[in-house]
């Protein structure tokens, strides 16, 4: 009978684990390419819950084309966005911050207000090759909390285009219907739900050790060599598990639109109140955490020719 062999698991690439640092990630907008013209590369929603969706396969070529089928769907809630602040960037680095008017009075509990900073738009000098905008959730309007949540968020286009989109949406509300289309491929990036501190077993799924082993089941055979008499990074130990930053890639945005009622009593989470998005999947964190959603960073065939019509939820 052959040796049983359990190579550790867990990736490097996300090392060290251990907790975030904030709640919603910084993101790379370079990297994310969108051809569309003057609108954000993403937005920031709050999880609410999943479901069953009872929709029809318009996918071409699929086995069950034109067949009524059940997919596996995340709810989401998108409230509407403000923006806070216009940054400008020359070079990769920030070299002017210009706040917007009209804020929210509950963004006095989540940041310090600065005095004095009145500059307009218009008056600042324009040698600056890109700029990017602070928005921020008026999350008043939901169920979930009063605290604004806020992040820094890039705008597609040429500079001309980045300044007209901010100059029309200065003091508006931004839906998601403005930055989201119907069966449009999105990127979510946000926090794991948080576990504490867990063992090997769970945290890198190490095998349990025989019956006829030494000194306790669930702990890795040996810590190391003698020399380098020290213990690796890589050797499988307990810690953190969970509250760590990742991203699920290309999902389908099945439905979006207003919930005018349609979504009420969702276990741990409450009634939809504002606009709302349905994606085929499941996306990572507990209920009511926040979540930036973004314009897809590399897209594939296979995601990109799905097409779901929805029916109904279950």
């Amino acid at each position: 009978m052959p040796t049983k062999k359990a190579p550790r698991k867990g990736s490097l690439q996300v090392w060290p684990r251990k907790r975030a640092k904030k709640i919603l990630p910084s993101v790379n907008w370079d990297a994310i390419k969108d051809s569309s013209v003057k609108k954000l590369k993403g937005i920031i929603g709050y999880k609410a819950g999943m479901a069953s969706a009872y929709v029809k396969d318009e996918t071409p070529d699929s086995m069950t084309k034109g067949k009524k089928i059940i997919v596996p769907v995340t709810i989401l809630e998108c409230p509407p966005l403000k923006i806070f602040s216009v940054r400008f960037y020359k070079d990769g680095k920030v070299m002017k911050e210009v706040l917007a008017g009209n804020l929210e009075k509950e963004l006095k509990r989540k940041v310090k207000l600065p005095k004095g900073n009145a500059r307009k738009i218009d008056e600042v000098e324009k040698v600056y090759d890109d700029i990017r905008v602070i928005c921020y959730s008026i999350t008043k309007k939901t169920n979930i909390k009063k605290t604004p949540d806020l992040s820094e968020i890039a705008i597609t286009g040429s500079l001309e285009n980045k300044i007209d989109f901010v100059k029309e949406n200065l003091e508006k509300e931004i839906l998601v219907s403005n930055v989201f289309e119907k069966n449009q491929l999105v990127d979510f990036r946000g926090l794991t739900k948080g576990k504490g501190l867990q063992g090997p077993v769970k945290r890198f799924h190490i095998t349990l050790k025989s019956h006829k082993s030494e000194k306790g089941v669930r702990n890795p055979g040996n810590l190391g060599p003698w020399h380098p008499a020290r213990v690796a990074y890589t050797a499988a130990q307990a810690g953190q598990l969970g509250m760590f930053t990742r991203a699920i890639c290309n999902n389908k945005l099945i439905e979006l639109g207003k919930a005018e009622d349609k979504f009420k009593g969702i276990k741990n989470f409450g009634d939809i109140k504002t606009d709302y998005i349905i994606v085929a999947g499941s996306v990572q964190g507990p209920a009511k955490r926040q979540l930036l959603i973004t314009s897809p960073l590399r897209t594939t065939r296979k995601q990109l020719k799905k097409n779901f019509e929805l029916i109904e939820l279950r």
